[in-house]
């Protein structure tokens, strides 16, 4: 049987995250020789992430991360959340959404907004992934309109995906665990919110299976088409758990 591969991606990361938990996780994946992606929001305004002083050093550091082969993506524009429509999206796991269900012409001009910044810091993503996992087809449009970006991190399923133009590599679980089969799976951490314990499960695991992650430049998208049949089935599967336990 194909052994499962691991991807880590790193969620929100700006000028006033928690700088020291940020600085415990960069150290334990290189000592692990590991490379995540790294969730950057261009603008943020979520008051929620206004952990510490803004960091008059962020963008270096993200050119660091960017010069140690970590992949760099695009985390929506301000992390606002602005729409309660998620649910009507393209992975509806939340009712919240700073993209789902707000009109075009506003998500071009965050898209829009959000690469000119990047841009200008020397960032020039190719990935891109949405506060709570919530996004639509006008996201989709919004991003090939405005940028050139064509792989997004979320959806369900086990490997990597073609939606039209785009390519999707899902997200599935929040923390690392031994997938019982194969596939190509993204852990998802939020460094800003993870406690002692979090970090030792994660350099537990690390310690046990680290020569089976992956770089998400590593992984060879042409290989993959249309989503396969058993991961369709199993986003379904996923989405009514969800139902059934109310979670929105």
């Amino acid at each position: 049987m194909t052994q499962s591969k691991y991807l880590i991606r790193l969620d929100d990361a700006c000028p006033t995250m928690d700088a020291a938990k940020w600085q415990r996780m960069e150290d334990l994946l290189d000592a692990y020789r590991v490379k995540p992606m790294v969730g950057i929001i261009p603008h943020c305004q979520d008051p929620q992430l206004m952990l510490d002083e803004p960091d008059p050093h962020f963008w270096q550091k993200a050119l660091v991360w960017q010069d140690k082969n970590w992949t760099l993506a695009m985390h929506g524009y301000d992390h606002c959340y602005i729409s309660d429509k998620g649910m009507s999206g393209l992975n509806p796991m939340w009712e919240r959404s700073e993209f789902a269900g707000v009109s075009l012409e506003k998500q071009r001009e965050k898209i829009r907004g959000g690469i000119q910044i990047l841009k200008a810091k020397g960032i020039h993503p190719k990935f891109f992934f949405a506060p709570s996992h919530t996004f639509d087809q006008h996201t989709l449009t919004a991003l090939r309109e405005e940028s050139d970006i064509r792989i997004i991190s979320d959806t369900i399923g086990r490997y990597p995906y073609k939606k039209g133009d785009f390519w999707l590599i899902p997200q599935i679980v929040g923390h690392c665990v031994k997938m019982p089969i194969s596939g190509i799976y993204t852990f998802c951490f939020h460094p800003n919110k993870m406690e002692d314990a979090a970090f030792q499960a994660l350099e537990s695991f690390l310690q046990l299976y680290s020569q089976d992650f992956i770089g998400f430049d590593e992984i060879a998208l042409s290989d993959y088409k249309q989503k396969k049949k058993l991961d369709v089935l199993l986003s379904a599967l996923f989405f009514r758990y969800r139902a059934i336990r109310g979670l929105r």
